[in-house]
């Protein structure tokens, strides 16, 4: 009786782990239907949209989550998305082909607690080949310039005929449909360049932009980009550099962030000192400040002249990535104590043959003057 009490504890609970195990083994999920990559025409904003697993299309009681991944070709990672929605935007660069994967999770009761993973459902997605071969164009560089307007140019493409003419063309979040650019940067009667102002509400958004256009009888190749401006900041350099010296021959560099749209808060900077000792190619030393608009260098080495610039861009607070600014016009040169002592003894000297100079003058102009007098004196008949 006892043998028999002592097995059934022992299997019991390794037959119901085993039911269990069976059972959850064998729940399983459909995959979601008829993946879409659609192309609203927003220059490569696309949407990827889908249709819930047939079996549960109706069911509200099985709580449905969806994990999506994308991609670009030639790109080794995949951007992921858990969502319970059955749609999801995001800007691609469309002169790539584009991949795109989603399954069902299925969580909760209808899943006896566990979390179980369908099949993947694939979809793909490329523009049609269109325009003359490597007539797009070439060089695509763009500047948001003082946190106030965007600047974009180009280079026409290698095979462009000779009457091609380039159209941009931008969208973001906000704007219903595609803006054309109002304002092109013209070389030699072709369109080489776009300037585009006013693009604030758009600083933390992707902008996506195409440049093509068109060459009788052919068309040229268009060619896509994603900008984030933010990252692409170059602000003018700093303003009122001043510089001073104290009696243990530290130098003092101050200086004012540039007016304008740039935020004082996210900018950092360089200085730079060198050292010239008679030699014009010397090297320089640099040394960076987040946000603080001061530093002090140490004059060591006995160093004759020291020639001080700044330049800024922008910080890690407010973008992944940014333009320097031009260095400071001026570069101050900062001389030794002992050239200081000259340059007092000069002063002295100069002084001292001023009041000479002034001494003599005077003396000079009243002898002509008593002289002047004795000539005026009248004589008798």
């Amino acid at each position: 009786m006892e043998m028999g009490v002592w097995w059934i504890v022992v299997v019991s609970p390794l037959l119901l782990w085993c039911c269990e195990g069976s059972s959850a083994h064998q729940l399983s999920v459909d995959p979601p239907q008829d993946l879409q990559i659609v192309d609203p025409g927003l220059l490569g904003h696309l949407y990827m949209q889908w249709k819930p697993p047939l079996s549960l299309e109706a069911s509200h009681q099985c709580p449905l989550t969806y994990k999506l991944k994308y991609r670009s070709a030639g790109d080794t990672d995949w951007k992921v998305i858990f969502t319970k929605k059955l749609k999801y935007g995001d800007s691609f660069d469309l002169n790539r082909p584009v991949e795109a994967k989603v399954q069902t999770l299925l969580e909760g009761p209808c899943a006896n607690g566990s979390e179980v993973q369908s099949e993947w459902t694939h979809a793909s997605f490329q523009l049609p080949s269109q325009g003359a071969l490597e007539s797009r164009i070439q060089d695509f560089r763009c500047v948001y310039y003082n946190w106030e307007h965007l600047r974009c140019t180009w280079q026409a493409g290698r095979q462009a005929p000779p009457g091609a003419r380039y159209e941009l063309y931008y969208w973001y979040a906000g704007l219903g449909d595609p803006v054309q650019c109002a304002d092109y940067i013209w070389t030699r009667g072709k369109t080489t360049g776009c300037q585009l102002p006013n693009l604030r509400q758009a600083e933390y958004l992707d902008i996506n932009v195409c440049v093509n256009g068109s060459a009788e009888p052919a068309r040229l190749q268009p060619s896509y980009f994603i900008l984030q401006i933010k990252n692409l900041v170059k602000p003018p350099p700093p303003e009122r550099l001043a510089l001073s010296m104290s009696a243990s021959k530290e130098i003092h560099v101050q200086w004012s962030s540039p007016e304008g749209g740039t935020p004082p808060e996210c900018l950092e900077y360089e200085v730079q000192l060198q050292g010239s000792d008679g030699h014009a190619d010397a090297a320089w030393s640099s040394a960076s400040t987040q946000l603080e608009t001061a530093f002090v260098f140490s004059q060591a080495n006995g160093t004759r002249l020291s020639c001080v610039r700044v330049r800024g861009r922008t910080n890690t607070f407010c973008a992944d990535q940014g333009f320097w600014s031009d260095w400071t016009q001026e570069c101050f040169y900062v001389p030794r104590e002992d050239e200081k002592q000259l340059f007092i003894l000069v002063a002295v000297v100069l002084s001292f043959f001023s009041v000479v100079l002034v001494i003599v003058f005077a003396v000079h102009r009243k002898k002509r003057a008593l002289a002047a007098e004795k000539l005026q004196l009248p004589t008798g008949c």
